[in-house]
């Protein structure tokens, strides 16, 4: 468990930098991230904290849905937000398109990795995964229909509310799975991951 738990944590807090590269980058970001900052520019609180709670939000609808959390769970929703605001303060915002691209391409690569470090403990999935999951196990609905519900859901929100859509949300919704599926077989060490490396797991921030 101590192994685990020390894969555990550099992994949900290398999640919320690269969450940060890719805020960073300004080119879109994924629909969480979209959420998270549309609520931020109306409330004014920081992406970090909204991540936090918005994953908090997320865990109390697995209670209808009979999900349980484990403790990786529970890491999820207190780590990844302060890594995003760690990854906030110590990178710079470019100007420079070719250095917002180079920014967005190292946050996704990075955010691939600590998926694999993450999900691979197979100690609980991230607040987000875990909804996807219920809503399968509740209703028999296919976890892709569930998650591109839920996730069209919070970007349409998100956009409206003034989140970042761009070419960067296109970009993460097609290459994410395809990178999490390179990375978690090398970090889960011969474990079961309790949440498959595709796209239904790889948030997202995340997520997370």
């Amino acid at each position: 468990m101590t192994l685990r738990m020390l894969q555990l944590i550099p992994g949900l807090i290398l999640y919320g930098v690269a969450d940060a590269f890719m805020i960073e980058a300004a080119v879109g970001v994924d629909p969480w991230t979209v959420f998270a900052q549309g609520l931020s520019r109306h409330t004014g609180m920081g992406i970090g904290l909204l991540t936090n709670i918005i994953g908090l939000l997320v865990l109390l609808l697995w209670i209808p849905l009979r999900q349980r959390p484990g403790i990786g769970t529970a890491c999820n929703i207190l780590l990844v937000g302060p890594g995003i605001e760690l990854g906030l303060w110590l990178l710079p915002t470019p100007d420079e398109l070719w250095v917002r691209v180079l920014f967005f391409a190292i946050g996704l690569v990075l955010l691939a990795v600590a998926s694999g470090i993450y999900i691979g403990t197979d100690l609980g999935p991230g607040p987000r995964d875990g909804l996807m999951t219920g809503i399968h196990l509740r209703f028999g609905a296919p976890i892709w229909v569930g998650r591109t519900a839920v996730e069209a859901s919070v970007l349409a929100i998100g956009w409206i509310l003034g989140g970042d859509v761009g070419v960067g949300t296109l970009a993460f919704a097609l290459l994410i799975g395809p990178l999490c599926n390179l990375t978690l077989p090398f970090f889960a060490r011969g474990r079961r991951a309790t949440v498959a490396a595709d796209p239904a797991s790889a948030v997202p921030r995340s997520a997370g």
